[in-house]
């Protein structure tokens, strides 16, 4: 990856024999890669059994999980933060595992609305769940650093499963709680 690295930054003009830039290909490839570790789990790994037997029945929300991406197309960074709820059956998750989920897949080459989709899918299938709802929340730099150059664009995705989609109630107070 270090000489596709070089290659690179010989191919828009600079010369990477320069101090500033002689280390750049190693640093550049080993950042690329902790970017997208999470090619390298699997949900097994991440929930490491930190799922436990709970009577309630009533919905966990944790807001602002922060993200970091980046957009398939560009390579560029997508930042935003994830909402997520779901209404346990039987078993709730371990608290940082929805984190550990949203890391899992943002640390991929993506879309926000794949992510959205796979993040909702993980929770519904490690607890399941009666419903799950997912808000992602993200600015772009494909969208803020070329193309129209759009600063204060904001793309939200959802997804919402079971009784979320199902009973609209129960989407508008996962709603309104987020958006506290």
């Amino acid at each position: 990856m270090e000489e596709y690295y070089s290659k690179i930054i010989e191919a828009i003009g600079e010369d990477v024999t320069r101090e500033g830039l002689v280390d750049t290909p190693k640093r550049a490839a080993k950042a690329f890669r902790f970017l997208n570790n999470g090619y390298e789990k699997t949900l097994e790994e991440v929930l490491n059994g930190a799922i436990f037997e709970a009577d309630t029945e009533d919905m966990v929300i944790v807001k602002d999980i922060e993200l970091y991406s980046l957009c398939e197309h560009h390579l560029l960074p997508f930042v935003g933060k994830c909402h997520i709820a779901y209404l346990p059956q039987g078993h709730v998750l371990g608290l940082s595992k929805l984190a550990r989920i949203v890391d899992m897949y943002a640390r991929r080459l993506q879309i926000q609305e794949r992510l959205t989709k796979q993040i909702a899918d993980a929770v519904e299938t490690a607890v399941q769940a009666k419903g799950v709802a997912v808000v992602v929340e993200a600015k772009h730099m494909c969208m803020m650093m070329r193309g129209v150059e759009k600063q204060n664009s904001v793309m939200t995705t959802s997804v919402m499963t079971g009784i979320f989609r199902d009973e609209m109630s129960t989407r508008a107070e996962f709603l309104s709680l987020i958006n506290r």
